[in-house]
């Protein structure tokens, strides 16, 4: 691989000849891929991929993840790049915990600490950019998780709304991307040696907001897909300088992950609780992750629980809802958890706080359209369901499958009638209609493909 003039450079002076050889040569190694399973799920157990290579992360094994595929379009599986699995390990969400994903898109963070909330706790994901949080919203929608809500925000209005708040706020960094580079080259196009420098400017105008939020005894978890010290090791080093109440806690010991080196930051001894991850000693591409505890003995301005300032259903939706609930076995939502954005009804994750200025995207579980004198299900809503906990449904094979999520009818070998819970491999591919013994297709227009079968 040619890489960007005066990088080797750079990395030879700060490893040495022999170390940056070997880290170097690396660049011109086969990029590993990998997938994680999701066990939101009813059936958590992928039919179509191996689950023999683990990568030691909860849930990660090494593999390449077609996304034309049961397994993908229900959820089961997730693909992210090995390395980056081991962030989301770190920042080890915890039922009922309050979760913060600072810069969430694509949502492979979002989607890992959502496994961990297990559906209780409250997980804030944000994405800056308009299009990669609908990109976000997509990936929460397709995981089945019940308890996020997805924001376009800035750092500073989120900071504004909600100080001393999360038990955990996780920052993944926009970086320069060296950790990147094999496996998209054209993050190259955009590196020289002042990259990391601006980049870094830009990391510590996030982290002097994100501070801001992380609650007394909670923790703050940095990382970052770039080798650059100026946007790891040094970008600790100022957080350390500039906000004493923070403190580098050890990491968990994953495979692959090794103690950052002070020598690249100001030295202080306990710059090397952070982790590095190199793809000449691991099966990964390039990370930096650190995470820090905020102590701090001073008052502090804590957030009041408030209920959201979002419009609610008025009676005759709350009818049509309520009649569509009784009638399908789903009773576990709560009245006081609902929302209306125009003729959309949402449940909010139970304990939501005030969210009225707040740029939303996805206000929680989306549940479906009112229509006049009815409810129609979300595409959402049988993503995240458990199957068995909904009635009618019925159970498609591969070929149904494949004409379902073609956009066809299915013809079935037994009558039914209303709207059905279709699922495959146990788990839920969307709603349809059922006439007779034909199933009537709901599966969205804009996801519709052609499934091509090998077997």
């Amino acid at each position: 691989m040619r890489l960007p003039d005066g990088y080797a450079q750079k990395y030879q002076h700060l490893m040495g000849e022999d170390e940056a050889a070997d880290f170097l040569a690396s660049f011109d190694q086969p990029v590993q891929h990998g997938f994680r399973t999701n066990p939101l799920k009813e059936n958590a157990v992928p039919a179509d991929f191996s689950l023999n290579k683990p990568t030691g992360v909860p849930n990660g094994y090494f593999g390449q993840v077609s996304g034309h595929t049961p397994d993908h379009t229900t959820g089961v599986v997730y693909s992210q790049e090995p390395s980056a699995m081991l962030v989301g390990a770190v920042a080890d969400a915890r039922p009922g915990e309050l979760i913060l994903d600072l810069c969430a898109a694509p949502g492979g963070k979002t989607t890992q600490l959502a496994a961990g909330l297990a559906g209780q706790g409250v997980l804030l994901t944000n994405e800056i950019f308009a299009k990669r949080a609908a990109v976000l919203s997509e990936n929460v929608e397709r995981f089945g998780i019940t308890n996020a809500v997805v924001t376009n925000e800035t750092s500073e209005h989120l900071a504004a709304q909600l100080p001393n708040f999360f038990d955990k706020v996780v920052v993944d960094a926009p970086c320069s991307g060296e950790g990147m580079f094999r496996k998209d080259p054209e993050a190259m196009t955009f590196w020289s040696l002042d990259y990391p420098k601006i980049c870094a400017q830009r990391q510590q105008e996030i982290l002097s907001e994100a501070v801001k939020m992380v609650k007394p005894g909670g923790h703050l978890i940095y990382s970052t897909c770039t080798f650059a010290p100026e946007e790891d090791e040094q970008m600790m080093a100022w957080l350390l300088q500039n906000y004493p109440e923070f403190e580098l806690v050890d990491l968990p010991l994953f495979p692959g992950l090794e103690a950052a080196r002070p020598a690249w930051g100001d030295n202080q001894p306990q710059l090397a609780r952070a982790g590095r991850v190199f793809p000449h000693h691991a099966n990964g591409e390039g990370h930096f992750i650190a995470s820090l505890i905020r102590r701090s003995d001073r008052e502090v301005t804590k957030r009041k629980w408030a209920k959201p300032r979002l419009p609610r259903p008025d009676a005759a939706a709350l009818s049509l809802w309520h009649d569509f609930a009784q009638q399908h076995g789903l009773t576990d939502i709560n009245d006081e958890q609902l929302v209306v954005f125009g003729d959309q009804l949402s449940a909010l994750p139970a304990n939501t706080p005030d969210l009225g200025r707040l740029r939303i995207i996805r206000p929680g579980l989306h549940l479906g359209t009112l229509k006049k004198n009815r409810f129609e299900p979300a595409f959402a809503l049988a993503l995240a369901i458990q199957p068995t906990h909904y009635s009618p449904r019925v159970a498609l094979d591969r070929s149904q499958w494949g004409d379902f999520v073609h956009g066809d009818t299915v013809s079935l070998t037994e009558p039914g009638h209303g709207w059905t819970l279709a699922t495959v491999n146990g788990n839920g591919i969307g709603f349809g209609k059922v006439v007779g013994q034909t199933l009537k297709n709901g599966y969205p227009k804009g996801l519709r493909f052609q499934p091509h079968f090998t077997d």
